[in-house]
């Protein structure tokens, strides 16, 4: 097995880069570069039928990721989680074919394993010892780990009001944690001075190419799972979007590599009523988001004032159809408690946006009862138990 990847792109200007050099955003517009593959060399060489006998995980697609040598793969089983068809939670929302694909089981508890697995791989591979990222929790504890597993050093820096499990997986794994006092943007800023001073690779959001590849897995998996189908709607938790983006990534790679075929997915992006950027864009029809003010939320994936990718977002919503939806605290804590009480999964608050989403999203007749429905719970509410201490349900 080897990696069809073949350069960089920017998703904005079309500029294209060599993939063997290190690179972050754009340099000719300081927008998001995408790595791009020989599909049609891939066509002949990677074929669905070959995933038969491969391990359950997100490795399973090794020729569309972008680690060119196995040896700098660093991986711990993640990916290859459970689509979960859901039955009383269904009914109790007026569906009929309402799925959950539950990220909660990943090796950090959170789908942030994902872009992580292949941004540690990638930067291994092209050199680098030393990494740093701002993260709101999960991502940081995400990259602790898996610099733990490479050997290499991990720099986070991390909003002090951080759920307590995301500062102790980080401490426990040997990272050089910093505690800022602000949101991810103040975190975003340290982070790059530290980076610039100390030499340290930067695997901010979407601010380098390579852990949207581990997040567009997701996609993979979901078509995989639907019998090389795709589902009506995917009802998604965005804070920095990579996720989303990375799932309308792979659905057009594996369109061209005749997979599946030209359908899309109604693709809906949740936020917190109280950081909004993209809902607000949406409806007021922008093609960019301005950043929030004064961003509040207990849900601290969507506490994102601000996405590098807001363009890409913002057009995927508008070319599938799809929308945007806002969610309050209070409507999160209940979707929680009533999505674990009717099904046994015990989704983290970004997690529970969707299923809150999708109640109005399906009271409203934007989506029928006969939709295939998928909501993402991007992590497992385990992580979260210091927020339920302070607000019981």
């Amino acid at each position: 097995m080897k990696s069809f990847l073949d350069h960089l792109e920017c998703t904005s200007c079309r500029g294209t880069f060599n993939a063997e050099f290190p690179h972050q955003t754009c340099p000719d517009c300081d927008k998001v570069l995408y790595p791009k593959y020989d599909i049609e060399n891939a066509r002949t060489a990677f074929r669905k039928e070959s995933l038969n006998t491969r391990p359950h995980s997100m490795w399973r697609y090794r020729e569309m990721l972008p680690v060119r040598n196995d040896e700098n793969i660093v991986t711990l089983g993640e990916g290859m989680t459970p689509m979960l068809k859901t039955n009383q939670l269904a009914t109790f929302m007026g569906s009929n074919n309402l799925y959950i694909k539950d990220e909660g089981v990943n090796p950090s508890a959170s789908f942030k394993s994902r872009g992580m697995s292949a941004a540690v791989s990638r930067a291994k591979e092209l050199g680098f010892t030393k990494l740093s990222v701002p993260t709101a929790g999960n991502a940081g504890g995400a990259l602790a780990i898996y610099a733990a597993a490479a050997n290499m050093e991990a720099h986070i820096f991390m909003p002090v009001d951080a759920q307590a499990s995301n500062l102790k997986e980080s401490a426990i794994s040997g990272a050089h944690l910093t505690l800022v006092d602000g949101l991810i943007g103040d975190a975003g800023k340290i982070s790059r001075e530290m980076a610039a001073k100390h030499g340290l690779f930067d695997l901010s959001t979407l601010k380098e190419p390579y852990r949207v590849e581990g997040k567009k897995t997701m996609g993979y998996e979901i078509a995989e799972q639907f019998g090389w189908q795709v589902p009506d709607a995917i009802v998604y938790p965005t804070g920095g979007g990579t996720g989303i983006v990375g799932i309308w990534k792979a659905f057009e790679e594996l369109e061209t590599l005749g997979w599946i075929n030209a359908k899309r997915p109604r693709m809906f992006c949740v936020q917190a009523e109280n950081c909004a950027p993209l809902v607000k864009a949406f409806h007021e029809g922008s093609k960019t988001a301005s950043p929030w003010n004064d961003a509040k939320t207990m849900a601290s994936g969507l506490r994102v004032p601000s996405a590098i990718a807001d363009y890409l977002i913002i057009d995927i919503l508008r070319e599938s159809h799809g929308g945007a939806v806002t969610v309050s605290d209070e409507e999160m804590l209940a979707g929680m408690k009533t999505v674990a009480s009717l099904e046994g999964v015990f989704m983290c608050p970004e997690g529970a946006a969707t299923a809150v989403a999708a109640q109005k999203l399906l009271s409203d007749g934007t989506l029928s009862d006969q939709d295939s429905v998928i909501l993402l719970n991007t992590g497992s509410g385990l992580k979260y138990l210091d927020l339920l201490e302070q607000s019981p349900i």
